[in-house]
């Protein structure tokens, strides 16, 4: 057979709602010579990253790990230990993520009371905390960032909601997770997840997972065995814990690459590097509105990782999706379930949370517009966002 040519994919700005752009720094992890999955070096790493993550999800859970699978496992890894056929769970639904959970804890045999909000609002805590208080409540579980509105739900009151009725709370920290405040400890989540394509810059591949003393006897003293062998986590602390029990081959360099990630973001200072997703953030939206376009979500409630902006009567927008593709070689998100062809979200997370992104997708916004024969001034848009 002929040398085959290899595939060279093409440099894209990944300005969607994920993956995020990956710095040289993480690339070049990845590249490492790989090393055995319980090989003493490897092991020093395992122990190094659990540590870091315990600092970027704020807490000193000793089942802290990265789940070898991506962010959706985290969130199965969650619903497959700590809820058993029969038990009550509130889940929080302002999103399609939120209606995946929901979804999760159905198939485990969940007695499942939705508490909805309208696709681009908050969760209403007085309608949450009611629902929970409405009976024996074993799970409460909602989304911190929610990736297919740009919602950002503040914990706190819920949380204390579910601790009121001794119910264990579950986080979706998938977006938020090193782009704004995760403080699991002082707000007493139970277990949270996340992805490490988001604000972490990894690539897609491991899904950082947490779980309080609480979840893990929750999970420890269930009536049957979790569903799942490869995501029971009494099996997984056996090869994450100190006794280093054979449970899966780990994904070697992919662990190269997360504790590379992470490296970078407390070199950077977690303060500082939520204050830059702001900071951008800010001037994605104040370059919006030359162009005529607005974000759908308040200013109150909205994230500063993924902004969702309202598509304009008249525009289609997969066009300008595809001519921010082809022109300009950039790469934005549409909307998903209720919203689908009615907004784009443009992330703005970790390694692509800087003003060059911004400046580079207002002019590419601009002219897929004026593609569309929509009059607006990309310079009046890039100087609005600079200001």
């Amino acid at each position: 057979m002929a040398p085959r040519a290899p595939f060279v994919p093409p440099e894209i700005l990944l300005l969607g709602p994920g993956p995020s752009p990956v710095s040289p720094r993480v690339l070049a992890a990845l590249a490492a010579p790989p090393l055995g999955h319980l090989d003493a070096d490897f092991v020093r790493l395992m122990d190094r990253v659990q540590e870091d993550l315990r600092t970027v999800f704020g807490t000193r859970n000793r089942f802290t790990l990265p789940i070898s699978a991506t962010g959706s496992a985290g969130m199965e890894t969650c619903m497959v230990n700590l809820l058993e056929p029969g038990d009550r769970a509130v889940i929080g639904v302002h999103g399609v993520f939120g209606e995946r959970m929901k979804d999760l804890a159905v198939r485990q045999g969940a007695e499942v009371v939705e508490v909805r909000s309208e696709y681009g609002r908050p969760l209403d805590v007085e309608r949450m905390a009611a629902a929970i208080a409405a009976g024996p409540t074993q799970l409460v579980g909602f989304v911190h960032a929610e990736t297919s509105t740009g919602v950002l739900m503040p914990p706190e009151e819920i949380v204390a909601a579910a601790r009121r009725a001794g119910a264990l709370t579950v986080l979706d920290c998938v977006t938020s997770l090193g782009g704004t405040e995760v403080a699991l400890d002082t707000w007493g989540v139970d277990a949270a997840y996340s992805g490490t394509q988001k604000c972490l810059s990894v690539p897609p591949g491991l899904a950082p997972l947490s779980f309080s003393d609480a979840a893990m006897q929750r999970a420890a003293h269930r009536a049957r065995k979790a569903p799942s062998w490869y995501l029971d986590v009494n099996l997984l602390g056996g090869y994450w814990g100190g006794g280093r029990v054979y449970h899966h081959t780990a994904p070697v360099n992919m662990v190269y690459a997360l504790a590379t990630g992470l490296d970078e973001v407390l070199e950077e200072g977690l303060t500082a590097r939520f204050a830059r997703h702001r900071a951008i953030a800010r001037a994605l939206v104040r370059g919006l509105e030359p162009l005529g376009l607005q974000p759908l979500v308040p200013e109150a409630c909205r994230t500063p990782m993924v902004t969702a902006i309202s598509v304009p009567d008249g525009v289609d927008e997969a066009a300008v999706r595809r001519h921010l593709r082809a022109a300009h070689a950039i790469e934005i998100g549409g909307g998903l379930g209720a919203l689908k062809g009615r907004i784009w979200r443009v992330g703005l997370m970790g390694h692509g949370a800087t003003m060059t992104s911004v400046l580079r997708v207002l002019a590419g916004l601009a002219d897929a517009l004026r593609a569309q024969g929509r009059r607006v001034d990309a310079a009046e848009a890039m100087r609005a966002a600079q200001a």
